[in-house]
């Protein structure tokens, strides 16, 4: 083979190089990104209506209250902690292959009551526009009339917006803090539909 020839091999062999280690390079980085920054869902039903609806596809903050490491039981530091009010995606409880999303109501050490379509956190009633603008149901084992519900530490209680039509807290009960996943940001298809979510 001549010098030409050669050097032509040698161009092809680096070119295929770079090709390879370019998208090696950014495979690792979207799998860093979608698994401590961000990463995007698909919203499967109405429990969050009128805040998401079916088909919506939104953006979670994974890192903000400390992003989990796959294949380990561990964190990374949070920036901080879950408020209230916050739109939270979640490992489902009772079914850890699935991806749950509702509202934080309250925390480890709280007492959760509905009545008459509010709810009362240690005998409060929320009156925040995210829930105060909302009928919430008595429904479930967790949530009967006139009856206070004690949330065992390092876990939460959610709620779906849509409280007539959400398998949520009431029914199954308390989601362990561990379970987070991260923050609901924004909405970001279709269109029409973008926008930060409150």
């Amino acid at each position: 083979m001549s010098e030409k020839g050669q050097a032509q091999t040698v161009n092809k062999k680096s070119v295929l190089r770079d090709w390879a280690e370019s998208i090696i390079i950014a495979l690792i980085l979207a799998m860093i990104i979608r698994f401590f920054v961000i990463e995007s869902f698909k919203i499967p039903t109405g429990s969050m209506r009128p805040t998401l609806l079916e088909g919506d596809l939104i953006m979670v903050n994974k890192f903000i209250y400390g992003a989990r490491v796959p294949f380990a039981d561990l964190r990374l530091p949070a920036l901080r902690q879950p408020n209230r009010g916050d739109v939270v995606v979640f490992i489902y409880p009772v079914d850890r292959k699935k991806n749950f999303i509702k509202r934080l109501v309250a925390f480890g050490g709280e007492t959760v009551e509905i009545k008459n379509g509010t709810i009362y956190i240690n005998d409060q009633p929320l009156l925040e526009s995210v829930f105060n603008q909302k009928y919430y149901y008595n429904r479930g084992d967790f949530a009967r009339e006139q009856e206070k519900i004690m949330v065992p530490e390092d876990c939460l209680f959610v709620l779906g917006d849509n409280s007539a039509s959400s398998q949520d807290s009431r029914y199954w009960g308390f989601l362990p803090k561990k379970n987070l996943l991260g923050e609901a940001l924004l909405i970001w298809w279709p269109p029409q539909r973008i926008r930060i979510i409150k």
